[in-house]
């Protein structure tokens, strides 16, 4: 089966959501997180993350427990086969300090896009709804 993570930029991995956990393997974990699996924890280059106990069982990884230990919460729709995991804390921090969001673009309600550049200068307001 495969999972939809939702990160920096959506990808689908070999995976399982089995009672609301999304179960993937090492290949998984470092496609949707950018580190490696190995035996010490989670691992990028020469610093490694503990996994929290009971986080990893026979092969495969609970990747919303694996995310958490990076400080990246995660969200699962178990049904969609879907988990969106957050940026890491620093960088989540960083931007909220620095008063700077992303660039985007949004239609607006005549479905003309716009960038958010467009109003650099100027405040705006941006509302968003959801029905999920």
């Amino acid at each position: 089966m495969a999972v939809t993570v939702i990160s920096e930029s959506p990808l689908s991995i070999g995976g399982d959501v089995v009672d609301g956990r999304v179960l993937v393997d090492g290949r998984g974990v470092a496609d949707a997180l950018g580190w490696e699996l190995k035996p010490e924890g989670l691992c990028r280059g020469d610093v490694c993350v503990p996994l929290p106990p009971g986080a990893a069982s026979g092969g495969r990884v609970d990747l919303v427990r694996a995310a958490a230990a990076l400080g990246r919460p995660a969200v699962v729709d178990a049904g969609l086969g879907a988990v969106a995991v957050a940026l890491p804390s620093e960088e989540r921090r960083r931007a909220l300090d620095d008063l700077e969001a992303p660039a985007f673009t949004l239609p607006d309600l005549d479905g003309v896009p716009h960038e958010l550049g467009e109003w650099q200068g100027r405040k705006r307001l941006l509302i968003a709804f959801s029905t999920w």
